[in-house]
């Protein structure tokens, strides 16, 4: 009989054990999953009500999809404005990454959203509701995504009843995380992947006219200046910004890579690419001889008059 007891005992305890070995390793996986979901920030919209509505349901798709964290909205909010960043979505890749870092995510959403109350030859007044959502990789600092849905009506009401459904369909989100997973890999590949031979070394251009005339060298110079086009999609969003590149002028005075350094969106970054990609320059120069050297443009965008 006493031998029967400590049998059961026995078999009790190995059921306590298996019980809480499930529990601890379907914890240590629900962990694991976790800690390889992304970090993720959605900042605010504004603060008029359809601001707030569209920032809060880009959170809550978001936390549904179970592909991201999201992180608390009030600690983004409070980090943000600890580093003073009041609502641009103008900024360089440097201001960019220094957001990023204070708000420790490795993605964030930047936007803003409103309701207009607007007027044409057309129609003498009707409402436009809208949402800009730019997508941010805190460790490269650059605009990997950018969206502007915008909808008509006579009744504002129903301009943001549109608005919101849009806001909540599923093709946005499948897109925003099919973004964040690409880039999140090409930057761990970045980061991991070992070049087989050294860069071209390239000189930065002087910060002015007296420092390279002491350095003996002279800046590139292009042929002709080309203006960017102003493209309808910052039309339609009343875009004005400035874009910085950095371009690497070869010692033929060729164009050879270019980075955006200040991004704008609405089309202004990939309207500044393209027109310098058409430059051609009169090379640098250091004690007679052309050599390649990096420079930095800068383009100001402003609405063209109506």
């Amino acid at each position: 009989m006493a031998a029967t007891k400590r049998h059961k005992k026995h078999r009790c305890a190995v059921k306590l054990f298996v019980i809480l070995w499930f529990f601890a390793t379907a914890q240590s996986n629900v962990q694991a999953q976790a800690s390889q979901r992304l970090l993720l920030s959605v900042l605010d919209f504004g603060s008029t009500p359809v601001a707030n509505q569209a920032a809060d349901t880009l959170r809550a798709r978001l936390r549904s999809t179970g592909e991201v964290l999201v992180g608390d909205a009030d600690l983004a909010r409070a980090a943000a404005k600890g580093i003073g960043y009041s609502g641009s979505l103008n900024l360089s890749v440097s201001e960019a990454r220094d957001l990023g870092a204070a708000l420790a995510t490795e993605f964030y959403i930047l936007g803003d959203a409103q309701t207009l109350r607007r007027s044409s030859f057309e129609s003498p007044v009707y409402y436009e509701s809208y949402c800009s959502i730019f997508l941010v990789s805190t460790r490269t600092g650059r605009l990997l995504f950018w969206e502007r849905p915008s909808f008509e009506n006579a009744e504002a009401t129903k301009a943001e009843a549109r608005l919101s459904e849009y806001l909540s369909d599923d093709a946005l989100y499948r897109r925003l995380i099919g973004i964040i997973k690409k880039s999140h890999d090409e930057e761990r590949i970045q980061r991991t992947v070992l070049t087989a031979s050294a860069e071209a070394v390239i000189e930065e251009a002087p910060e002015d006219e007296k420092a390279a005339e002491v350095q003996g060298t002279r800046a590139p110079r292009p042929y002709r200046r080309l203006r960017p086009e102003y493209p309808q999609t910052a039309a339609r969003a009343d875009a004005e910004a400035t874009v910085d590149v950095v371009v690497d002028v070869g010692a033929d005075g060729e164009v050879g890579d270019v980075q955006i350094v200040r991004w704008a969106g609405f089309g202004l970054d990939e309207s500044t690419v393209a027109t310098v990609r058409q430059l051609h320059f009169f090379p640098a120069m250091k004690n007679g001889t052309p050599i390649a050297m990096r420079v930095m443009l800068r383009y100001n965008f402003r609405k063209p008059p109506r």
